[in-house]
């Protein structure tokens, strides 16, 4: 049947595991959102920063750290999530073909976004 104590021992695991619950936000960069947590690399539109700088965004629309979670009314107020640009890269090719049949109309272009690797420093929610 059912070993209790075994049954016991797993759900003391889940409870007391260290950094089972990781604080995280929700952050707005670059007219997109992404859910971050610290220590995080990420590929993000190309930012105007040069590679090394540090960035602050204050557009934070929730924050969590296990317990206590934030949501914003549209942003949290003093919340700021601290990224530094590590890299500029371009995205793989993107091929854009257009057709119409049968009139000999054939159209092929492509093209490569650009992109900013950043990596989340720290998560300040007062």
């Amino acid at each position: 049947m059912f070993d209790l104590h075994h049954n016991n021992y797993i759900f003391a695991i889940l409870i007391f595991k260290p950094n089972y619950f990781k604080m995280f936000a929700i952050v707005e960069i670059a007219g997109q959102q992404f859910k971050v947590e610290s220590n995080q690399e990420i590929f993000v539109h190309q930012l105007d920063a040069k590679e090394g700088d540090a960035i602050s965004f204050d557009r934070v629309l929730l924050t969590s750290d296990g317990d206590k979670t934030n949501v914003g009314t549209p942003t949290v107020k003093g919340a700021k999530v601290k990224v530094k640009v590590l890299e500029h890269v371009k995205g793989d090719k993107v091929i854009v073909f257009k057709k119409k049949r049968r009139k000999g109309y054939r159209v092929k272009n492509g093209h490569r976004q650009h992109f900013s690797k950043i990596k989340v420093e720290s998560i300040s929610a007062k």
